[in-house]
């Protein structure tokens, strides 16, 4: 048996709204699920796993059937699929009443349904979410039927919100493998047995890391074993650079560009700017963002200042006292902002 299992496509959502490349975006979710298809097609599966939130919202109809074409042009593979928390099954979906291809399985049902696959010895559990919040935990009582063959429960959730789990349960409630959904980056709860794909491209500037689905097999013994197979067209990364009281602001683009290029033009990026850097550098952090796909620049950089000499030299005056405060207590990290962006400006007043 071969199997892959997908989740958290969100066909329709648009990452990164408002940027030069959101529109690009938009498209590349679609592409790389139409890409996983005709893979599928090249190299048949016995069964495709959809573990909720397919789309990104109420799917319309006319999104069902092009997705609907691609699933019948693989019909050698038995495709299951469950509504999740975004695309979920309420009473005006067009879930409810789209007419599947003969490869398809769509669970209607907010109850535990029971499928036997019509062509391999699997069972294949799984029930949509008819509402975007799910606090009640749907699968503390869910537990396989007696008998032979691979025993296979979709799923989606797993946080307060949308269907709280207790993954200690569920490991012992005797599934042979757990397709879950809702988190988008890949997580094994249990090894081979229990795991989130996470979403086959980065949704959001925080799903750092790889991207992409399970792809799962049987081996001779029968026992199942799976692998993570990375998909994404491109990945958010992080960048630090580190500044010091050399540092100017061309050195920073100049570098920045230098690792962008190095690591992928198309990736984008979360930038942090850390270091100790010299009063007199005029910092533009968001002129980085010409430098790449930059969604974000965090300022962790500290001013350069001998704060006793300068207490000393000013002692008595308005700059001593307000340095003197702040030495006076533990400092939070926005305290020491400031600290650095109040004494520059009294600095730079007290010399006119």
């Amino acid at each position: 048996m071969k199997f892959i299992h997908l989740a958290d496509v969100h066909l329709g959502a648009v990452p990164d709204r408002g940027t030069a490349w959101s529109g690009s975006r938009e498209e590349e979710i679609w592409t790389t699920f139409r890409r996983i298809i005709a893979g599928i097609r090249e190299n048949p599966v016995d069964l495709l796993f959809i573990s909720g939130d397919l789309f990104h919202r109420r799917p319309l109809r006319k999104e069902l059937r092009e997705v609907n074409s691609l699933f019948a042009a693989i019909p050698e593979t038995n495709v299951y699929i469950i509504a999740g928390n975004h695309d979920h099954l309420d009473a005006g979906s067009a879930y409810r009443s789209f007419k599947w291809a003969e490869n398809v399985v769509f669970f209607d049902s907010e109850e535990v349904m029971c499928i036997d696959d019509d062509r391999m010895p699997v069972t294949v559990y799984g029930f949509s979410l008819c509402e975007n919040e799910i606090r009640e935990p749907l699968l503390r009582d869910v537990c396989p039927e007696e008998g032979d063959g691979y025993h296979i429960l979709l799923a989606h959730g797993g946080d307060e919100k949308h269907v709280p789990i207790d993954f200690t349960a569920l490991a012992s409630a005797g599934f042979d493998y757990v397709a879950l959904g809702h988190i988008h980056k890949p997580q094994v709860i249990v090894k081979d047995r229990i795991i989130y794909p996470g979403s086959p491209e980065p949704l959001d500037r925080n799903e750092t890391g790889p991207h992409g689905y399970v792809e799962g097999f049987t081996d001779d013994d029968g026992i199942i074993h799976t692998r993570f197979v990375p998909a994404a067209a491109r990945t958010y990364e992080d960048i630090t650079l580190e500044l010091d009281e050399e540092t100017t602001q061309n050195d920073l683009e100049d570098t920045l560009s230098d690792m962008i290029a190095e690591s992928g033009l198309q990736n984008i990026y979360r930038v942090v700017l850390t270091g100790q850097r010299s009063p007199d550098l005029m910092l533009l952090p968001e002129k980085l963002k010409n430098c790449g796909n930059i969604v974000d620049i965090r300022d962790e950089s500290r001013l350069m200042y001998d704060l006793e000499m300068l207490e000393k030299k000013y002692a008595g005056t308005l700059v001593g006292d307000y340095i003197r405060y702040f030495s006076l207590k533990d400092t939070t990290e926005v305290e020491e902002k400031a600290l650095d962006y109040g004494l520059q400006a009294l600095l730079e007043t007290s010399m006119r």
